[in-house]
């Protein structure tokens, strides 16, 4: 995984850089990811919050996660791309939405959450864990 991570927005207004290597990458196929993300999961990269650099206005949206947690989503509010979002459970991390990244191939998600929410036509990724949830501990991370 690349230890520099550059990306941003469709329309270019939002940019970000982040350094250091993420401390994990996943996928998660829960219902609020789905919906989010206009497909059938979020694949997500997170990193300690004070590794990104943001340029430009980005609006939020809040929601409870399934654990109670309030997950903030933040997005371009000109093109409505998703870049990133945080979890009150998990203060000082970020979640970059992968998709946004500008060299998908800079990093490699590492497991998959909330399978059993999947579609039946979805192709899981099988290279790492496959939870059916999230993990009572949240996900795993590298050390």
């Amino acid at each position: 995984m690349s230890d520099k991570l550059t990306g941003g927005c469709l329309c270019g207004a939002v940019t970000y850089e982040a350094s250091g290597a993420p401390f994990v990458v996943g996928h998660c196929y829960c219902d609020d990811c789905r919906k989010a993300s206009g497909t059938t999961h979020g694949t997500h990269v997170g990193l300690p919050s004070d590794v990104v650099t943001l340029t430009g206005e980005l609006r939020s949206y809040d929601k409870p996660a399934d654990s109670g947690n309030v997950v903030t989503r933040s997005f371009c509010p000109e093109c409505g791309c998703a870049i990133h979002s945080t979890n009150s459970g998990m203060p000082g991390m970020m979640f970059i939405r992968a998709s946004s990244l500008d060299d998908l191939n800079a990093v490699s998600p590492q497991m998959t959450v909330y399978a059993a929410r999947a579609p039946k036509w979805a192709l899981l990724d099988t290279s790492g864990p496959v939870f059916d949830e999230m993990p009572p501990n949240g996900p795993p991370v590298q050390s």
